[in-house]
């Protein structure tokens, strides 16, 4: 509580020195406090972190310059002034409604959109292998799906570092259904980005972790989806699927140090490797 307070006491300075009119409630969401706002007569939305990860992807978020990404109209290191997405549709709404081929190539061309924005100065975005480090904590401690994860994931990383630079792409690093927004006559638009550097594969496998236990925890539904993903992104099913086992086990690692249950990325990750088995037999 004391978080949110001391954030309130920030938006509330933030929202006079910018100029900035209340338009609508304030809310708690993860991290952050969000409050949708009129600032120059535009609809905006203002985001207020309350810990330094939810500032890291800001400068990406401006980077990307309004390409497939809401539009930033301003930040500094306590908040993120952005364009507001006024579209009815939902992406998670598509999926829990039967659209979920419809949803997931729409995922696939904003994420294809992002990786061909170019970001040469983006300086303070991080190399993936250091997110892994909680996975590898998880692994020697935890040993099972943490270490057969990791083990996966070192894989894929080494794959990485021996690559060309140019094949290295600024990844959002947490697409899922509720960060894809519908912008209206703009399109759909990528939001909260984390940013890191490297392989274009990882920004596709939290989409099969997503939107919920009942959903993702289908081995029909990751075994279709991950074809149709894996043939949108033009990427090896089999290397697909490797991403999948590492990002939910990742995933998992982070859940166990927030005191929350990892079910749900590890029943993922435990399907992921059925079908990786099944497709190497």
């Amino acid at each position: 509580m004391d978080k949110v307070n001391r954030g309130m006491d920030v938006l509330l300075g933030v929202k006079q020195e910018w100029e900035l009119v209340s338009d609508g409630e304030i809310s708690v969401i993860g991290n952050s406090l969000l409050q949708p706002v009129i600032s120059a007569g535009r609809k905006a939305i203002v985001k207020v972190p309350l810990n330094k990860e939810g500032r890291s992807g800001f400068r990406l978020l401006e980077c990307w310059n309004g390409h497939a990404a809401v539009n930033v109209y301003r930040y500094d290191a306590r908040a993120l002034l952005m364009e507001r997405a006024t579209g009815n549709r939902s992406l998670t709404g598509m999926v829990l409604s039967g659209e979920e081929e419809a949803a997931n190539r729409i995922v696939c061309a904003v994420v294809e959109q992002l990786h061909a924005n170019p970001c040469p100065n983006v300086s303070d975005l991080v190399p993936l292998h250091e997110w892994f480090r909680s996975l590898e904590t998880a692994a020697r401690r935890e040993g099972g799906s943490f270490a057969r994860g990791y083990a996966v994931a070192t894989g894929l990383l080494e794959d990485a570092a021996m690559d060309t630079p140019d094949r290295l792409v600024a990844l959002h690093g947490d697409i899922h259904y509720g960060n894809i927004l519908d912008g209206g006559s703009r399109g759909w638009l990528a939001i909260d980005p984390k940013g890191a550097v490297g392989e274009r594969g990882f920004d596709y496998a939290n989409i099969f972790c997503n939107p919920d236990l009942t959903v993702a925890g289908s081995p029909e539904r990751l075994s279709s989806q991950v074809r149709l993903v894996a043939g949108l992104a033009g990427i090896p099913v089999q290397r697909m699927l490797r991403w999948i086992i590492a990002w939910a086990a990742l995933m998992a690692a982070w859940m166990l140090e927030d005191g929350v249950n990892p079910l749900l990325p590890l029943t993922v990750g435990e399907i992921a490797e059925r079908e990786l088995g099944d497709a190497r037999s």
